[in-house]
């Protein structure tokens, strides 16, 4: 057996105090820093990441007079791991969200998503429109595929039954191959500490589980069966088009490409402020934080209208 981790604070490069809540389908992990008067900004990471993602956010943010929420989703970073598939359905994600969010009883919330945090935290948004005040979109989908959709190759290995499991549950492909190579440009960034901070949350097979879901959800033509959630989710975020939007978009994402950002993101959003990164890739929270947390902070301050 794998000896349990006892120090999450990877370095001091994690120091932040967690904070638990308990769900039927597991414990979430999430932690919630700042003024608890102060306008909250929820962060959302993606698939394989987890709340570190956002470490770099955290303190700006703090400073800059805000109140930040950053969960880990079902399955991730010190979030329960079941092995049931069926708890990993993006709309189970999403009521498990609904459930701590709507326990901290936010209101003039800013909704930041990145990957599969972007249909999950605007799924949440486009139910509370009461209680949102902006969203910021970070390189993520929230559109039904119309057509057939061209996938990375590994993408499609994940997808495929057996090899998939092989490579995500067996040699932690998702992980090894993806975030800690393909999804970021400056690999120079991930030191040792930071490395360990990823792959310490998924220690074996079972616990890769919720990663192997998400590609698997993915849409990949008009017919898949995640497209009528995503068309409701899409529909109930573009009626949040009078909040302010900012759009901050990875040029060398292979993934999210630049063409998503023109003919989806600004065609839903057309007076969004935008941030274009031409040197990041995926993750671009580790390839550019540095441009994107006072432009963040900017847009917020520029956008201080309150909903209390």
């Amino acid at each position: 057996m794998r000896p349990e981790v006892t120090d999450w604070t990877f370095d001091g490069t994690w120091p932040y105090e967690p904070r638990w809540l308990t769900t039927a389908d597991g414990r979430l992990h999430f932690v919630d820093e700042g003024d608890p008067q102060a306008p909250p900004i929820v962060l959302l990471h993606g698939n394989p990441t987890w709340a570190y993602l956002y470490r770099n956010f955290i303190p700006a943010l703090v400073a800059g007079g805000y109140r930040v929420i950053v969960p880990d989703f079902l399955g991730f970073g010190r979030s329960d791991k079941p092995s049931d598939r069926s708890l990993y359905t993006a709309p189970r994600h999403v009521q498990r969200l609904t459930l701590l969010l709507d326990s901290l009883d936010l209101r003039d919330v800013t909704v930041l998503g990145q990957d599969w945090g972007g249909p999950l935290g605007y799924a949440w948004a486009g139910s509370h429109p009461d209680r949102v005040a902006r969203l910021v979109v970070l390189n993520t989908f929230c559109h039904p595929a119309v057509a057939p959709v061209e996938m990375m190759t590994a993408l499609r290995v994940f997808r495929t039954p057996v090899l998939g499991e092989l490579a995500v549950k067996g040699a932690n492909a998702f992980v090894r191959g993806w975030l800690l190579r393909g999804g970021v440009l400056h690999r120079d960034r991930l030191t040792s500490s930071v490395r360990r901070a990823y792959l310490t949350p998924h220690p074996s097979w079972s616990s890769r589980t919720g990663i192997l879901e998400f590609p698997r959800q993915l849409p990949d033509g008009p017919q898949a069966p995640i497209n009528p959630w995503l068309s409701d989710v899409h529909d109930r975020l573009v009626a949040l088009a009078d909040r302010p939007v900012l759009i901050v978009w990875a040029m060398q994402d292979p993934a999210f490409t630049p063409s998503m950002l023109t003919d989806l993101w600004l065609t839903d959003f057309p007076d969004a402020q935008v941030l274009r990164l031409p040197d990041a890739g995926h993750y671009l929270q580790e390839d550019a934080y540095e441009l994107i947390v006072p432009r963040l902070l900017e847009f917020l301050q520029s956008n201080s209208t309150t909903l209390r």
